[in-house]
């Protein structure tokens, strides 16, 4: 399949929907090792971006991701507004003006949230972060695009990959943002941020179906 603007607005729509529904699990993570706003914060920008969508829905693929990017920055307190809205907006940058997003585009549009993300916040694999979940995830879903996957198999990888790669954080000590504070004391717990990037990417992955 492809990604039409139709269908990545009602990705974004699922997306808004499991965000407020792991509100309560993704503010206790964030309470563990950080300043336990998390999951009402991308509650609220997801909220925001489906209101946005019904008033009017961007007619290309860009013009979701860029609305998605517009309305996190201007909602989402602390630092999951800066990053996700860099993130979508490298997204959108990427994927231009086309019509629909196949999978090579789809890989190509995660690689730049990625770069995004990392030079906004400057982070790096290991340091305990959403990073950590999302550069396995790009990793993965160019593998696939590479082999000719299409947009389901692309983010179906990405998102495994994502979890896997969330999981990974339980272990480490934080390296950057709030949970560094807390030195080895952070190590045993999952970062939400890198929790919150799994849960989008198999939200996408489960549409794509």
């Amino acid at each position: 399949m492809e990604c039409t603007a139709e269908s990545v607005a009602e990705a974004m729509r699922a997306v808004a929907a499991v965000v407020v529904e792991h509100r309560d699990e993704l503010l206790r993570l964030d309470r563990e090792i950080g300043d336990g706003d998390h999951g009402e914060n991308m509650a609220r920008g997801f909220t925001a971006l489906v209101s946005k969508l019904d008033g009017h829905a961007p007619a290309s693929p860009g013009g979701v991701l860029r609305l998605v990017a517009t309305t996190l920055i201007s909602t989402v307190g602390g630092a999951a507004g800066p990053l996700y809205g860099t993130a979508f907006l490298r997204a959108a940058t990427s994927v231009g003006d086309v019509a629909s997003m196949d999978g090579t585009v789809v890989a190509k549009a995660l690689r730049a949230a990625l770069e995004g993300v990392v030079a906004r916040g400057k982070a790096e694999v290991g340091d305990k972060t959403m990073v950590d979940a999302l550069t396995p995830a790009v990793a993965a879903a160019e593998s696939v695009a590479a082999s000719g996957g299409g947009v389901a198999e692309v983010l179906s990888a990405a998102a495994d990959a994502a979890e896997l790669g969330a999981d990974s954080t339980v272990p480490l000590v934080a390296r950057k943002g709030r949970a560094s504070y807390l030195g080895e004391r952070s190590a045993g717990h999952l970062d939400p941020g890198a929790r919150s990037t799994s849960l989008l990417l198999r939200t996408f992955a489960g549409r794509a179906r």
